[in-house]
């Protein structure tokens, strides 16, 4: 009996051991068995834990066993393994052939010594061992096990608990890292605030945006590493935010630290602790590239309304231009003109097929047709016939010409639309002047063989952060409306289809100058 006595308190002593080093539930009840084994000699054993329903017996180790019966559970209340659980008392069974609630465990079983395992007062399990022989387990082995089973049960649990932690801290690991792909992998910046307005968080995308990398973020003042936020009204919000734990939201236009203007929008929410508000989150999306293709997307839309529009206002000039031509040609052919009333007759002709072509032109550009008429044509002529055109307008207002004209070799273009360019940039000149004006029409040809016509006024001029806005459509600078802002915009777009130039700078005294510049390769010659 000293001996057993012995055994089971060095035995107890290796279960202490065990919850100072618990690492491994299998672990510990593998270990449990054998430590029994070893005080006790059973031939089997198992242990058996309540599942979390509270009402099953799961076996969790077992030697001596078959698989079928270490498998089949166990209910609590059900058979002596269950009453032990139940009841939480031990139940010592010498000859099982007279117990009726006997589950079958090992073959031929004759006794069974059946012990709660308890751990805080709770029930989590069973230790159970069976034998062969009747009367294999005395009063003694009932209370050696018992204190057994709860020194296995402490550690049981401890173990039990030690793995949820364990689980729990890598979950939370794994929630961490994925939060932060998460802030990684957004494309929108993000970085976090505490109360004192210090920043505690700062995203990869954030750091792309403002150039700045968490590591230099993190810890310092926002306002002091960003201090036009005040100017820019975030830092009002944000305090706004702090204070009263409501979320704001604001588009602003921020210089960063490049220099570089930026359109953003930001979400500023309030960041909360137990219902008090500790800080703030701010959200913040670059929209530039946004606003940009909205802006592009609006003026085609426009543009293409205003091909539409075109289409209808060509076909209903059309009906009235051939009234006019057949009525001109009857003119013609009567043979009862004057010579002078002769050449305006056929000159009324010429102006008719001149806008003929230019609703044809209208149509097929709002059809999407860009077809054009390039024929070798005599450019001089084509720009003193603009000229001529224009005596009216440039009469009206007193404003001089000088004309400055050298010799063009011919070139492979399409009159109607030099005519247009022509006409367009005259009427500009002609607005850009007050009355007694002067323009001064110019042409040339390069050294490299490249054409130049510059039309020169002597007007205001155009301010510099004007220049580089006057060749998009829909940009005006008319004050009376008049002006649709599509005319220097539809003269580049024809001059670059000829893979020329239409440059705008100041002239030598005042006014402003538009120069056409054409390659040589247009040339005939």
């Amino acid at each position: 009996m000293e001996n057993q006595n012995k055994k089971l308190f060095g035995a107890l002593i290796e279960i202490g051991k065990e919850l100072s080093a618990i690492t491994d539930i299998d672990q510990l009840l593998a270990h449990i068995l054998e430590v029994s084994r070893t005080v006790f000699h059973f031939d089997n054993a198992i242990i058996r834990l309540l599942a979390d329903d509270n009402k099953t017996l799961k076996t969790v180790a077992s030697f001596g066993y078959s698989k079928d019966s270490a498998e089949s559970p166990i209910y609590s209340g059900e058979g002596i393994m269950g009453k032990a659980a139940k009841f939480a008392r031990p139940y010592l069974i010498h000859n099982l052939n007279q117990a009726d609630d006997y589950i079958p465990g090992i073959d031929a079983a004759r006794s069974e010594l059946a012990v709660p395992l308890i751990a805080k007062d709770r029930v989590i399990g069973v230790f159970n061992v069976e034998s062969q022989k009747q009367e294999a387990f005395t009063a003694s082995d009932c209370d050696s096990l018992s204190i057994l089973a709860s020194q296995a049960a402490i550690a049981i649990d401890n173990a039990n608990l030690y793995q949820s932690l364990c689980q729990v801290s890598q979950e939370k690991d794994n929630l961490n890292y994925l939060n932060k792909q998460i802030l990684s992998s957004i494309s929108i910046g993000l970085y976090t605030i505490d109360s004192q307005m210090v920043i505690t968080s700062w995203n990869e995308n954030m750091a792309l945006m403002s150039h700045i990398s968490s590591e230099k973020a993190i810890g310092k003042n926002l306002l002091k590493l960003f201090p036009t936020l005040e100017k820019e009204g975030v830092a009002e919000r944000l305090f706004r935010v702090l204070d009263t734990g409501k979320a704001q939201n604001l588009r602003l236009l921020h210089r960063g630290h490049a220099g570089e203007n930026r359109l953003q929008k930001r979400c500023l929410a309030p960041l909360k602790e137990n219902g008090r508000t500790v800080g703030a989150v701010v959200v913040v999306e670059d929209v530039t590239e946004f606003e940009q293709l909205l802006a592009q997307t609006i003026q085609s839309e426009k543009l293409a309304e205003v091909g539409r529009m075109s289409a209808g206002i060509a076909h209903e000039i059309n009906n009235p231009l051939s009234v006019i031509s057949f009525a001109n040609q009857l003119l013609l052919d009567g043979g009862n003109c004057t010579q002078d009333q002769i050449e305006l007759l056929e000159r009324i002709d010429n102006e008719v097929d001149r806008l003929k072509g230019l609703t044809t032109e209208l149509l097929s550009y709002s059809s999407g047709n860009q077809d054009e008429a390039r024929k070798p044509t005599n450019i001089s002529q084509v720009l003193t016939e603009s000229i001529t055109l224009m005596r009216y307008e440039l009469n009206k207002k007193h404003i001089a010409t000088i004309e400055n004209l050298t010799y063009l070799p011919t070139m492979t273009i399409d009159k109607n639309k030099f005519k247009q360019i022509f006409i367009n940039l005259i009427l500009n000149a002609i607005d850009a002047m007050d009355p007694h004006g002067q323009l001064t029409i110019s042409t040339e040809m390069n050294a490299d063989k490249k054409i130049a016509l510059r039309f020169c006024d002597n007007g205001s001029g155009i301010p510099d952060d004007l220049k580089s806005r006057v060749f998009e459509p829909f940009f005006t600078s008319r004050k009376d409306g008049s002006g649709t802002g599509l005319g220097l915009y539809l003269c580049r777009k024809i001059i670059n289809s000829y893979e020329g130039e239409l440059r705008v700078y100041d002239a030598e005294t005042s006014g402003t100058c538009f120069e056409i510049i054409l390659p040589s390769t247009l040339s005939t010659n």
